[in-house]
């Protein structure tokens, strides 16, 4: 057990292991970004603000265009889910069925992430959902969703279904600007 902790916190650059030294911490700076255990452990220790601004610049550079990329590529049945998801949304958000919400929410994200012909965007849908997740358990969700952000999700499922690329980068945009925004790091 000792062992395999030790080769997930080297694996993630948290510690290196030296023979007859043992493990030796490196600086945060140092950690791996992207993982995912990683970003859980920065959202629920001192660096959390920091961590949630980078996290949000992440997700402005890549959600509008993967979004895009979705609206080109993804297949017809792919574009159709969307819709469906972004119609929940809205009857939970507004219902106050926050936990479904937040589920969906994440569905949401990570299935345009995946669907958006880019490997390279879909192997981030795992680290987004961290993301939000992390915001639920932190509480730095809205209690209710805002309707402008119902609205944005409605028009990238449309955009998205409509094989719209430029309205679906422009409707995820005012999402990731809203979180932005939300958590004042704009």
């Amino acid at each position: 057990m000792a062992r395999e902790v030790a080769k997930s916190l080297e694996t993630a650059k948290v510690v290196t292991v030296r023979r007859r030294i043992g493990l030796v911490s490196q600086p945060v700076k140092e950690w791996d970004a992207l993982s995912t255990q990683v970003i859980h452990w920065k959202l629920h220790s001192t660096h959390r603000k920091e961590q949630l601004r980078t996290l949000t610049e992440l997700r402005l550079a890549i959600e509008p265009a993967a979004a895009t990329s979705a609206a080109r590529y993804a297949p017809i049945d792919v574009k159709s889910r969307p819709l469906l998801l972004a119609a929940e949304l809205r009857h939970t958000g507004e219902n106050g069925r926050l936990d479904e919400f937040h589920k969906l929410d994440i569905e949401f994200h990570s299935l345009i992430l995946r669907n958006s012909g880019n490997e390279m965007f879909a192997s981030l849908s795992t680290i987004i959902a961290t993301v939000l997740s992390g915001r639920v358990e932190l509480h730095m969700y809205p209690q209710k969703p805002k309707p402008e952000a119902l609205d944005a999700h409605d028009a990238v499922a449309q955009a998205i279904w409509q094989s719209s690329p430029d309205n679906a980068r422009q409707a995820m945009h005012r999402i990731v600007d809203e979180v932005a925004e939300t958590l004042q790091l704009s």
